[in-house]
């Protein structure tokens, strides 16, 4: 298993990184979160409350909500079948939240976003560098989802989310659509706008009941049972990486 390494400079114990970095590579949560946090008050650097872009190096004392931020020496990569009603939120106040419903012994944050209403792949980490490379739509890695609708297909529906649809002021990236009965398809996306599957169905006047992820990049869901994880394999953490480099 690849080994989970901050990187602040060699040689050098005084060069520092970011602290929203710094946070994220602690699998502390994401960079976006950090600063949220950091906006919030409630990260500290030596004691002193702490300010949005400020740099921290290895030698500094950093808190968050209260406890230090330490670094685990092994990289985790989990692969969890999410079901409908579970909350892409670390947000402990929120009951449906997915930290506290996966229960991990140590700390690790969601990769990207996977709708409330929705079930499938999600992956969660505590290596920051790997879950904004993998979350990064400009990168155009590959997700794919089993999507049923209200009303039959049609060959104009498949033509028509396949060659992009119009939403959030722009036009989706192709992409490849394919039927699977009268009511469910398989779509395979390359960027990630805001419940991009739903406002796609919706434009075309459709409603999604069923949404599925099925793979993300290399990793697929498989047989995993609903509401359970995994840990990634070595061969899927290789591949993945190597995907990365790309």
């Amino acid at each position: 298993m690849k080994q989970k390494k901050i990187i602040l400079n060699e040689n050098s114990e005084t060069n520092d990184i970011r602290l929203n970095k710094f946070l994220s590579d602690a699998g502390v949560c994401s960079r976006r979160e950090a600063d949220k946090l950091i906006e919030q008050g409630k990260v500290t650097v030596n004691g002193v409350k702490a300010v949005m872009g400020q740099r921290v190096s290895k030698l500094d004392v950093v808190m968050c909500n209260g406890k230090k931020v330490s670094f685990d020496e092994e990289m985790v990569l989990l692969l969890l079948n999410k079901p409908e009603g579970i909350e892409c939120t670390s947000d402990k106040s929120n009951k449906d939240n997915v930290i506290d419903f996966i229960n991990y012994p140590k700390k690790v944050f969601y990769v990207g976003r996977l709708d409330k209403n929705s079930c499938g792949l999600l992956l969660l980490t505590n290596d920051g560098d790997l879950a904004n490379k993998i979350a990064k739509s400009v990168n155009g890695h590959e997700k794919e989802y089993i999507v049923k609708v209200n009303k039959k297909i049609t060959d104009d529906f498949i033509r028509q989310m396949s060659n992009g649809v119009e939403i959030l002021d722009t036009i989706t990236k192709k992409c490849l659509v394919t039927k699977i009965d009268d009511y469910t398809f398989k779509i395979i996306l390359t960027q990630g706008l805001n419940r991009q599957i739903r406002r796609m169905c919706d434009a075309l006047s459709y409603k999604v009941v069923y949404l599925q992820r099925i793979r993300i990049m290399n990793l697929k869901l498989g047989n995993l049972k609903l509401g359970t994880y995994r840990n990634a394999t070595p061969e899927e953490v290789s591949g993945l990486i190597k995907m990365l480099r790309y």
